[in-house]
C-alpha cells in the first residue's frame, strides 16, 4: 500500500473505533444498572449548589446548563458533568482549569486526539477540543502521567486537566459534535 492508501485505512480505523465507542457508550447509558429487585433502599444524597461542594458531598448540575445529552463544565465550581439521555447524571469530577477559559455558552466538540504534546509542552492524552479563544485552542485532556498541577499562569494554555479515570470517562462521552455546555 502507498502512504496515501495507510492514511486512508488510519482514518477509517479511526472512525470506525468512534462509532464502536459510541455506541458502547449508548448501550451502557440505556441498561439499567441493577435489575429493579436488587436496587438498595434509597438513600438521601446531600447535595449543594455548583460552586462550594463541602467534602463528601455531591455538587448539582448548574440548573442553567442546558437540557440533553451533554457535558457541562462549571468555571467557578471547576467541575465538569456528563450528563446522559434523559437528564442522567453519568459521572461528575473536578478539573483543572487552563490558563485562558471559554466564554460560558454551548459548543461542539470540534475535533479530538488520543495522544499529543499539549501547550504546556508536556504528554497528554484524550484531546476533546470545543472551542478557541484568541488563538489559543481549548479542550479537555488527561496528562499521560496522571498529575494534576496547577498551569503555569505566566503561559497561555487551553488545556481543561483531569484524571487519565476521568479522561477516559470523557474520550467515549464526548465524540465529534456532542454538545458542551460551559457555564459561569
Amino acid at each position: 500500500m502507498g502512504r496515501n492508501s495507510s492514511g486512508i485505512v488510519a482514518g477509517l480505523t479511526a472512525a470506525a473505533l468512534g462509532v464502536v465507542g459510541f455506541l458502547a457508550y449508548q448501550a451502557s447509558a440505556s441498561a439499567p444498572e441493577r435489575p429493579a429487585e436488587a436496587q438498595p433502599p434509597a438513600q438521601s444524597v446531600p447535595r449543594v449548589p455548583a460552586g462550594k461542594p463541602a467534602k463528601g458531598q455531591v455538587p448539582q448540575v448548574p440548573a442553567n446548563s442546558g437540557t440533553g445529552v451533554r457535558v457541562v463544565y462549571s468555571l467557578s465550581a471547576k467541575q465538569v458533568w456528563l450528563i446522559g439521555g434523559a437528564g442522567k447524571k453519568t459521572r461528575t469530577f473536578a478539573v483543572v482549569p487552563s490558563t485562558v477559559s471559554p466564554e460560558p455558552g454551548s459548543y461542539l466538540v470540534g475535533s479530538r486526539t488520543g495522544r499529543t504534546t499539549g501547550s504546556d509542552g508536556v504528554p497528554i492524552e484524550h484531546v476533546v477540543r470545543f472551542t478557541s479563544v484568541k488563538g489559543v485552542t481549548i479542550g479537555f485532556s488527561a496528562r499521560a502521567d496522571g498529575s494534576m498541577p496547577e498551569p503555569d499562569t505566566r503561559k497561555k494554555t487551553g488545556g481543561i486537566r483531569m484524571t487519565r479515570a476521568d479522561g477516559d470517562a470523557m474520550w467515549t462521552f464526548a465524540t465529534i459534535n456532542s454538545k458542551i455546555v460551559v457555564v459561569p
